[in-house]
C-alpha cells in the first residue's frame, strides 16, 4: 500500500478490470495511485472533475487500508486508460433534468437563479393527496434532481404528489452548505403554501433525500429559522448526513475532504446538524443506511435514532449489511429501500397497502 494514495472506487456491472467483472455485492475494488506522480495525480483530478461527486464513483483522498477482498494495486497506467474509457458508462443524468411528463415550477428566485422543482402525479378535484419532496445528494457540491426520479414516479403511481427539487450547490453556484439548507426549507414552505392549488394534503407532506440531500430533508424537520419554520410531517432519509458534529458522547470525525469546516458550511457544524435540533416538532422518521458506509458512518445514523428516541419521537433505522454509500439506487438495494419507504407511508396511513 502506498501511503497518501488515492483510492478510486467504481461501481458499474458493465465495467471490467483486468478481464474480471466488478462484483455486484457492493464490495468494490480499489485502485491505488501515488499522488506524488504528477501524471496520475492530474489524471485523478480530471476524472473527479468529470464525474463530480457521484455516489457510485468517487476518488477518496484518504489512505484506507486495503482489504483482502478484490485488491487491485495499480502498477501501470493501463487500468487508468480503462477507467477513462469507461467514463461514458457512468454518464450522469443531464442537469437540469428534462422530465417530459412532470410539471415544472419555480419555488425560489435568488438574483439570476431560478430554483425549480418537478412535480409528478396529478391533482384530483376534491381530493387531497399526500406529497413527498426529494432532495438529491452530491456532497452539497454537485448532483441532479434526476437522482430520485424513479422513486418519485413510484409514489406518484401510488396516489401521491411526488416532487424532486433543485437547490444551489457549490460547483454551480459557489455556495456554502447553509445556503443549501435555506433552499430546502424554502422548498418545503413553498409546497405547504401551494398545497391547496396542487391538491396536496397539508398534513401529509414528507421530506426525503439521500446523503447531502438526506441532510437537507432532515434539516427541514428539525432545524428552526433560516428563512422558514415550515416543516414536513414525515421524513424518509437515505444514508443521510444527519449528524455533523459529536453528539451524546459519540464522536464522528469528518473524513478529510468532506468539508465540515465553518468555511465550507458557513456556520458551526452543530448549527445545521439535524441530530442537534431534534425535539417535539420533529416528525416520524425512517432512515435507510448502509452498514459499510465510509462516507457517512452508520453510527452517525444510530446516534440520530438514539436522539429521536430520547426525545420520544418515532424513528425507524434500517441497516443494510455490506452496503456502502449511495447504495439505495443500486440494483441490489433499490427495490428493498423503496419497499421500506412505501411500507413506512402505509403504516402512517398515507397510502394504501
Amino acid at each position: 500500500m502506498i501511503n497518501n494514495s488515492f483510492h478510486i472506487r467504481v461501481s458499474n456491472p458493465r465495467l471490467t478490470l483486468r478481464g474480471k467483472p466488478l462484483p455486484s455485492s457492493g464490495r468494490l475494488p480499489y485502485l491505488d495511485v501515488d499522488p506524488r506522480n504528477r501524471f496520475t495525480s492530474a489524471l485523478c483530478s480530471g476524472i473527479l472533475n468529470h464525474i463530480g461527486n457521484d455516489p457510485q464513483i468517487f476518488i477518496d483522498p484518504n489512505p484506507i487500508p486495503s482489504t483482502p477482498t478484490h485488491p487491485f494495486p495499480v502498477k501501470s497506467l493501463i487500468p487508468f486508460v480503462l477507467l477513462l474509457l469507461a467514463i461514458p458508462l457512468f454518464a450522469k443524468p443531464p442537469y437540469p433534468p428534462a422530465f417530459e411528463d412532470a410539471r415544472v415550477e419555480t419555488y425560489r428566485k435568488i438574483d439570476s437563479t431560478d430554483l425549480k422543482l418537478w412535480i409528478f402525479g396529478e391533482s384530483e378535484p376534491g381530493v387531497k393527496k399526500p406529497a413527498i419532496v426529494f432532495f438529491f445528494g452530491g456532497g452539497w457540491t454537485s448532483g441532479t434532481p434526476a437522482q430520485f426520479e424513479k422513486q418519485a414516479r413510484h409514489f406518484a403511481k401510488r396516489g401521491m404528489i411526488a416532487i424532486t427539487a433543485d437547490y444551489r450547490v457549490k460547483s454551480r453556484h459557489g455556495v456554502q452548505v447553509v445556503e443549501c439548507v435555506k433552499d430546502a426549507k424554502a422548498a418545503i414552505a413553498w409546497v405547504r403554501d401551494n398545497a391547496a392549488r396542487l391538491g396536496i394534503d397539508p398534513d401529509k407532506i414528507a421530506a426525503s433525500g439521500g446523503s447531502a440531500g438526506g441532510h437537507l430533508a432532515a434539516a427541514t424537520g428539525t432545524i428552526s429559522g433560516f428563512g422558514s419554520d415550515a416543516r414536513p410531517n414525515a421524513m424518509i432519509l437515505f444514508n443521510p448526513a444527519c449528524t455533523l458534529a459529536p453528539v451524546a458522547g459519540r464522536q464522528f470525525p469528518a473524513k478529510a475532504g468532506t468539508g465540515l469546516s465553518v468555511a465550507r458550511l458557513g456556520v458551526e457544524a452543530e448549527v445545521i446538524s439535524p441530530a442537534h435540533h431534534i425535539g417535539p416538532h420533529t416528525p416520524p422518521t425512517l432512515i435507510l443506511h448502509g452498514k459499510a458506509d465510509r462516507t457517512v458512518p452508520y453510527q452517525a445514523a444510530v446516534a440520530f435514532e438514539s436522539m429521536m428516541k430520547k426525545a420520544d419521537r418515532p424513528c425507524k433505522l434500517v441497516g443494510y449489511e455490506g452496503a456502502e454509500h449511495g447504495f439505495f439506487n443500486g440494483p441490489e438495494y433499490f427495490d428493498k429501500t423503496l419497499n421500506e419507504a412505501d411500507k413506512f407511508l402505509v403504516d402512517l396511513g398515507w397510502i394504501k397497502k
